[in-house]
């Protein structure tokens, strides 16, 4: 059992306390840890299934993180497993160096294979010196994503338009790279969402080619799209919202003609306000400011409404 060997590692740790950890112990735990969670993981997965039809009602109710920063893990295994994808690829950029991701479960879970992209070499070769990286068909570049280049780099990865699923989290321009993907067609889409930008208006950044999180605005705070404007973009190219994860920053969205007696949502039903307090002073510190004082910090500051094609003042 892998408990036991936890243990059996520990006691060995113990017995030895006047001298240093060895870091083969410590990476051994880790493993088994690992392990242990995605045995977990696999059960509540398997659950989650014999309970489909209340959580056709309520996807939240899916939710389990292994690698995922939040639930996300649990909502992606529950609709792989509802919706049987035919094509077990995902593309996912703004991964760092791959240890949090929304992509990892589902590669050594369901030995998916994709393609996972960041702007930082260090965390690029961090990946590829990681025994994921032989253990499964994983491909990771480092490249700075705009919309003019999007295309290309994933047409260099495949030529099927079909994929099982797109994760877009770049904090900054996630709506327009979007818009601008015409290449593939996901069956699932997984996009970070500004919450605090509201669920009343269909507002994103200005598209900047070179756009920093966090030059943009010392909080940390500018960046994204709110979930209308997403939602405007998913109808466009056919696809429905069909959850927010609970932690406010992840908006799913399934292909119409595979929804498979998935329910639609409308904003209101979707929305959820995040409960993470990222805000920075202008020494970079975190201040912890609430939604309400959060949204304050960055009023004035020039949005694009799509529904107008006009800027305006957020």
């Amino acid at each position: 059992m892998l408990q036991n060997k936890i243990k059996s590692i520990f006691s060995k740790m113990n017995s030895n306390a006047s001298a240093k950890p060895l870091s083969a112990d410590l990476n051994a735990i880790q493993t088994a840890i690992q392990e242990l969670k995605i045995l977990e993981a696999k059960s509540i997965a398997k659950q989650n299934m014999v309970h489909k039809d209340s959580i056709l009602n309520d996807l939240n109710q899916a939710e389990f993180k292994v690698f995922s920063q939040w639930g996300d893990d649990g909502i992606i295994q529950f609709l792989v497993d509802y919706l049987a994808i035919e094509h077990h690829t995902f593309i996912e950029f703004g991964v760092e160096n791959y240890t949090e991701s929304n992509t990892r479960f589902l590669l050594i879970n369901n030995c998916w294979k994709g393609l996972v992209m960041d702007g930082s070499a260090s965390n690029v070769n961090q990946i590829k010196q990681s025994n994921l990286y032989w253990q499964y068909q994983l491909q990771a570049e480092c490249v700075f994503i705009t919309k003019d280049n999007i295309n290309q780099l994933i047409s260099t990865y495949t030529a099927n338009k079909e994929l099982g699923i797109l994760v877009i989290d770049v904090d900054g321009n996630d709506y327009w790279i979007w818009d601008a993907i015409d290449v593939v067609q996901p069956t699932i889409v997984i996009i970070e969402y500004n919450s605090l930008f509201g669920n009343e208006r269909a507002i994103t950044i200005p598209y900047q080619n070179n756009f920093r999180r966090t030059e943009a605005h010392y909080s940390n705070l500018f960046y994204g799209a709110s979930l209308k404007a997403l939602q405007v973009l998913a109808t466009a190219k056919n696809y429905a919202l069909v959850a927010c994860n609970n932690n406010g920053n992840n908006a799913f969205f399934v292909r119409k003609d595979q929804l498979k007696g998935l329910k639609e949502l409308s904003i209101k039903q979707a929305y959820k306000q995040a409960t993470f307090r990222e805000s920075r002073d202008q020494q970079g510190k975190l201040t912890y400011l609430n939604f309400d004082d959060a949204i304050q910090v960055i009023e004035g500051l020039s949005v694009f409404n799509l529904e107008s094609g006009q800027s305006e003042p957020f």
